[in-house]
């Protein structure tokens, strides 16, 4: 059975309500939890691409990319945990860690089973929870997910 129904999340996953790239965030976090993110993104079987101001180059270690002067390039990590569906990580502090997704990629029961699978594979890596907010409002989670649930739950009535 699926972690939440879109009939029960269809209103979260609407870019007009939600802006089209909500925000996915592990607060508390801490280099090693970045490291985790990176291992499991290479182990994890999706496809991914370590971008350096806008040029794509291996993958370095966490503390190496949290290390980086703060005038450096950009970075990013573009993680596409299946086809047509990308998430992006900025890493620019090690105390959080931040990605965003597009919800037109995460339309219908499809897409919400997608985001839950990540986001419960990227908490279990961590023992975190991991959370989802309307775009640039990472203080109000929706839905995330639960570690002591093992599931994505929602975190908002509607």
């Amino acid at each position: 059975m699926p972690d939440l129904l879109w009939d029960d999340v269809r209103s979260l996953f609407d870019p007009d309500l939600m802006g089209a790239l909500p925000d996915g965030c592990v607060q508390a976090a801490s280099v090693e939890d970045w490291q985790a993110v990176f291992d499991l993104v290479r182990s994890g079987g999706w496809r991914w691409e370590y971008r350096e101001g806008g040029a794509a180059v291996p993958l370095p270690s966490a503390a190496e990319v949290l290390e980086r002067p703060a005038d450096a390039d950009t970075v990013e990590l573009r993680v596409w945990p299946v086809p047509d569906v990308l998430t992006i990580f900025r890493p620019m502090s090690a105390e959080e860690i931040d990605f965003d997704v597009d919800l037109r990629e995460l339309q219908g029961q499809g897409g919400v089973d997608v985001l839950c699978g990540f986001l419960a594979a990227v908490g279990r890596r961590l023992g975190k929870q991991v959370v989802m907010t309307a775009e640039g409002d990472c203080g109000k989670p929706v839905l995330g997910f639960d570690p002591a649930a093992d599931r994505v739950v929602l975190m908002v009535d509607l």
